[in-house]
């Protein structure tokens, strides 16, 4: 972060500035407080940093931001909402910077959309982006805050839940290109229908200029008929006719991905060291905003070659003759189909998915953990397991679909001793579920013996 003084902070939130000082950082955690830092104190479910702005100041905060007066003295700016300034300042403080920015969002595949956006981008320029989860109304402004003079080009994800938070989330990260990609049902619990989740997900070209490009899945059927006067649209896709960003030609192997992608200023071989069709759609948008910033097509294709996936997304592991598909950071009835195509194009003698709960999908939870049975029993899955009170509606459509074995347990405990008494070497095992599933416990679980074993 470049430095701001106390008084610029507390105009941009609409604070009263009452003492001078130079800020060097801005922390929402006092366990990472420094000298000079800012600490603006939030309200969460399990805490409330109000509670802390007198220890943050004990730390060396040159100033706290806080809704109440808490007895600080002149060290406090005290604001309506410490959430909105924590956007309000990070907005002034990104529009120091005239670098493109490109903001993502979507139900399936923003973080893998962002990672490879953020590879090819940084083909060329110096990117920032925001790291694992940090896509919400406090991460975001934090990431905002990690730009200095030497970044050339931002690539930011945008998580949400409800109507309103892109809205604020854009109005901070002003993005200068969008990437939708794909309207599905994550987050319907809250929004009651796809239609209200493509008006909530619009938010994101709210505070974009005019002649901004807006990047969307053409083979997504509701984007592909969004229409806007005021933005140029660049769809990407497969099979849509209306895609200008196009993968031809397509080769899924069960370590890799080729396609060609055909564009307006012709062809290009593009090769990914992942499986997967959908992983297609996340590289055709990367590939498209570098496009927009003048980035060779080539050169995109070189940089998504180096493409590795973060996190627990769709990581393939193996350990003692067994192939690991570590898929749990999220799911959605998209996303598990996906990533069950992905272990059917597996080489393996048995294939096994680990299915767990998905979460936030409200009066279509029956429904949708259904859709994923029936998909699991037309993948190819040997053995099914499924875990959760959600998850018995995946296991009941598999016992239909003819799947040779199939269980549901409650507990994870039951699933870690399952699979430590039946996975044989050759197998292949998939992982996916809601993060509140946790999924990660029972694969590390697994590792264990399967190290001691070898």
């Amino acid at each position: 972060m470049e430095q701001m003084t106390v008084k610029e902070a507390a105009v941009a939130i609409g604070s009263a500035p009452q003492i001078d000082g130079i800020i060097t950082e801005v922390c929402t955690d006092t366990r990472k407080i420094c000298a000079g830092c800012l600490f603006i104190a939030i309200k969460g479910e399990n805490f409330d940093g109000h509670d802390f702005a007198a220890t943050a100041l004990e730390k060396g905060a040159v100033a706290v931001v806080v809704e109440k007066n808490c007895g600080l003295g002149k060290q406090q700016l005290i604001v309506r909402s410490t959430r909105q300034a924590l956007l309000d300042l990070a907005g002034y403080y990104r529009r120091k910077f005239h670098i493109p920015v490109v903001g993502i969002t979507g139900s399936v595949g923003k973080t893998t959309t962002k990672d490879m956006t953020h590879f090819v981008l940084s083909s060329r320029f110096k990117t920032l982006k925001n790291e694992g989860n940090l896509n919400n109304e406090i991460g975001v402004p934090l990431t905002l805050f990690r730009l200095d003079s030497s970044y050339e080009a931002a690539v930011i994800e945008m998580g949400m839940s409800n109507f309103g938070e892109i809205s604020r989330i854009t109005a901070a990260v002003k993005p200068s290109i969008a990437i939708i990609t794909n309207i599905g049902v994550s987050h319907i619990e809250n929004l009651g229908s796809r239609e209200n989740i493509l008006k909530a997900k619009l938010e994101i070209i709210e505070s974009m200029k005019p002649n901004a490009n807006l990047i969307l899945n053409g083979d997504d059927d509701l984007l592909s008929t969004y229409q806007d006067l005021t933005h140029p649209l660049i769809y990407f896709g497969i099979d849509s006719p209306v895609c200008n960003t196009k993968a031809l030609d397509i080769e899924l192997g069960s370590d890799e991905t080729s396609f060609t992608v055909e564009f307006a200023g012709g062809t290009q071989r593009v090769t990914l060291p992942l499986s997967g069709k959908h992983s297609i759609y996340d590289a055709l948008a990367a590939i498209s905003a570098g496009i927009v910033l003048g980035i060779e097509a080539t050169d995109a294709a070189k940089a998504l070659l180096g493409y590795v996936p973060s996190g627990m997304r769709q990581r393939i592991v193996r350990k003692g003759g067994v192939t690991v598909i570590e898929d749990c950071y999220n799911a959605s009835p998209d996303s598990q189909r996906a990533a069950l195509e992905v272990l059917r194009g597996l080489d393996a003698k048995r294939r096994i998915a680990v299915l767990g709960d998905m979460k936030e999908l409200g009066s279509m939870s029956e429904q949708a953990h259904r859709e994923v049975g029936i998909a699991a029993s037309n993948s190819d899955v040997d053995i099914l397991v499924c875990c959760g009170p959600e998850s018995a509606f995946i296991a009941d459509e598999g016992v239909k679909g003819g799947i040779k074995e199939v269980l549901h347990f409650t507990d994870k405990e039951q699933v870690t001793q399952f699979l430590i008494k039946n996975v044989k070497d050759g197998d292949a095992l998939l992982f996916k579920a809601s993060r509140a599933m946790k999924l990660e416990d029972i694969i590390q679980s697994l590792y264990d013996y399967l190290e001691r074993m070898s």
